[in-house]
């Protein structure tokens, strides 16, 4: 028998973020925004059509309830790193753990490029397949894939698969630059320029 999931949908400073997780309290996905509310709901229905949606905070087990509060202070403005939240990985490939794993260390108001994430995993060809796993990412924003960007001077202006694409990305790196006290162009610039 597979195991049960569940979802619940929360409004954050960003708009409504989605979350879901195993039996055992175990996140295996977050979601950003999407254009709204129900934009969202139903993004967390395609993504997990097995889930039960416990819409009621009361019904939540204390470990989603802090993730949820942390993803939401992340989004405030507060320096969170949600190191602590247990996720589950294991439907992901390996290449795409690691890459995973790397980014979720990036500290906050910091960042690192495609090919910086693939020379730490020891692998620096590998920058385009950084990229496409950061693209999957399936834990966003607890896995910050929006802290890797292109290289700089690449022409590259990377990618984002959130709603919003780059202007979201831009946006999550501009309240952490404020949150850690820089200017927004201090983190390395979006756009590879």
């Amino acid at each position: 028998m597979p195991p049960r999931l569940f979802f619940h949908c929360y409004e954050t400073p960003l708009g409504c973020c989605g979350m879901a997780w195993n039996e055992r309290a175990v996140i295996v996905g977050s979601q950003l925004p999407e254009e709204n509310a129900g934009a969202t709901r139903d993004r967390m229905r395609a993504r997990f059509p097995a889930a039960r949606e416990l819409p009621l905070p009361d019904e939540l087990p204390a470990p989603i309830r802090h993730a949820i509060a942390g993803v939401r202070a992340l989004l405030a403005g507060e320096p969170r790193d949600l190191l602590e939240l247990e996720l589950d990985d294991s439907a992901l490939p390996e290449f795409n753990r690691e890459v995973l794993a790397l980014t979720r260390r990036i500290p906050v108001g910091q960042t690192l490029s495609y090919g910086e994430v693939a020379a730490r995993l020891g692998q620096p060809g590998a920058a385009r397949a950084v990229g496409q796993a950061e693209g999957h990412n399936p834990f966003a924003p607890i896995v910050p894939c929006h802290r890797v960007l292109p290289t700089p001077g690449s022409g590259s202006k990377g990618g984002f698969s959130s709603h919003g694409g780059l202007a979201t990305k831009q946006r999550l790196l501009l309240i952490e630059a404020r949150a850690t006290g820089q200017l927004g162009g201090e983190q390395g610039s979006l756009f590879g320029g």
